[in-house]
């Protein structure tokens, strides 16, 4: 009876560490790349809810663009591959006069030599990693929209 006791006290060691580590693995699934891509790049000129009311707003020649409103003004269809093209830069946008909002898509191809050196020993594709946090940025900038 002795010797079952340390096994079952380690047992229970193991199960609380796998619990704990299923918990946080579950708070870490509810993370959201599109939010985060927000608050990092945009959030200071378009505000926390995208208004066009950041921080930064009085910097700037024109107010930054309401982005809650994109699909109102789109005949109600969110442009998806406009903004794609505003994000990487394709397209310039007359109304922002000179180009202002920094071109996301030139700074994540940047921050794509960084990812390959940690990616040494996995396929990676730079353009893939580009893409992907791009259209998370747009999913979210769609679930801004007005209803």
């Amino acid at each position: 009876m002795m010797n079952v006791m340390p096994t079952i006290a380690v047992a229970l060691t193991m199960v609380s560490f796998c619990a704990t580590g299923i918990a946080q693995t579950q708070g870490k699934a509810k993370l959201d790349i599109g939010k985060r891509e927000y608050e990092s790049k945009c959030m200071v000129c378009h505000g926390p809810v995208g208004k066009g009311d950041g921080s930064y707003g009085e910097l700037l020649k024109k107010p930054a663009s309401d982005l809650t409103t994109l699909k109102k003004h789109n005949g109600g269809v969110f442009p998806v591959e406009r903004i794609s093209a505003v994000i990487d830069g394709r397209e310039y946008v007359r109304e922002h006069g000179g180009r202002e909002m920094p071109i996301w898509g030139k700074q994540y191809s940047m921050e794509t030599v960084a990812a390959a050196e940690y990616y040494v020993d996995v396929p990676y594709d730079p353009e893939m990693f580009v893409r992907a946090r791009t259209l998370a940025l747009i999913d979210y900038l769609n679930r801004l929209q007005t209803k």
